[in-house]
């Protein structure tokens, strides 16, 4: 129980960090998605390098028994990123956060079927809790009916696949977890999102602004404390466990986007 309840504090915390992430990329600006990647994949392994220096030691890290693993993995996660900040650029705040809480709807069933986790009544509910939901957030985007004849909307048809893809990453770094050490899974995920990202910018790229690097340079350290807490936290408790824990994120993208860019969401 005390593993869990550490699993729990350091889900919470991701979080936070996420929804400071993306306050950072928007303050931003209108950058190519590629550009946005990068530089969140190259800062976050700041934070990632200080840790390991007090746990496991940099030879450490990049000591992997399943290399394979980890390119799926990776390129699964770099899917989910290229879709999920692609859908930031359409929607508020806590819109695309409200759209990534079907993530742990998907990732307690997948749970379920690939990893034959229970799923009691309590996370059972929670899953209910969610759909319903998720129901409610696609009325401001057209409702079940419009859905159905028209389609989503672009932002939100990208932020529910990446919510999609995301809740497979969910999967393989609990498979992980069981041979990889935490800090090998976030450097060679965010390792492989830097390559990518930086292959992109030959093609798009957008020469920036000090005040634009550095907020995309910000919102990299604290996606990369949010990649490290979200990753150790699969470490000590079930995916169906924390999947409910996600909808702190509401709280946190509510705030920030009402303060600090004056931000109501479709949803409200």
């Amino acid at each position: 129980m005390q593993h869990a309840s550490r699993g729990i504090a350091l889900k919470v915390g991701a979080t936070l960090a996420f929804s400071l992430q993306y306050v950072g990329m928007k303050l931003g600006g209108n950058v190519p998605v590629g550009e946005v990647v990068f530089f969140r994949s190259f800062f976050a392994l700041i934070p990632l390098f200080v840790l390991a220096q007090y746990t496991i030691g940099m030879a450490n890290v990049v000591k992997t028994e399943r290399p394979w693993l980890h390119i799926i993995r990776s390129a699964v996660g770099a899917t989910g990123m290229f879709l999920n900040f692609s859908a930031l650029k359409l929607l508020p705040l806590a819109d695309i956060t409200a759209f990534g809480f079907v993530q742990p709807i998907f990732a307690v069933v997948l749970a379920a079927l690939v990893l034959k986790e229970t799923v009691g009544p309590y996370r059972g509910a929670a899953v209910v809790i969610g759909l319903a939901g998720v129901l409610l957030m696609i009325q401001p985007h057209g409702g079940i009916g419009a859905i159905v004849a028209h389609g989503l909307s672009a932002g939100a048809g990208l932020a529910l696949v990446s919510s999609l893809v995301s809740a497979f990453v969910v999967i393989y770094i609990r498979q992980m977890s069981a041979t990889e050490k935490s800090e090998t899974i976030v450097f060679y995920f965010m390792s492989f999102c830097a390559v990518v990202g930086a292959i992109s910018m030959l093609w798009w790229f957008e020469p920036l602004a000090w005040s634009t690097a550095l907020w995309l340079a910000a919102a990299g350290v604290a996606g990369g404390f949010g990649q490290i807490a979200m990753t150790f936290s699969y470490r000590y408790a079930e995916p169906s466990m924390l999947a409910p824990f996600d909808y702190i994120a509401m709280v946190w993208a509510v705030t920030f986007g009402f303060l600090i860019f004056g931000e109501v969401p479709a949803l409200m």
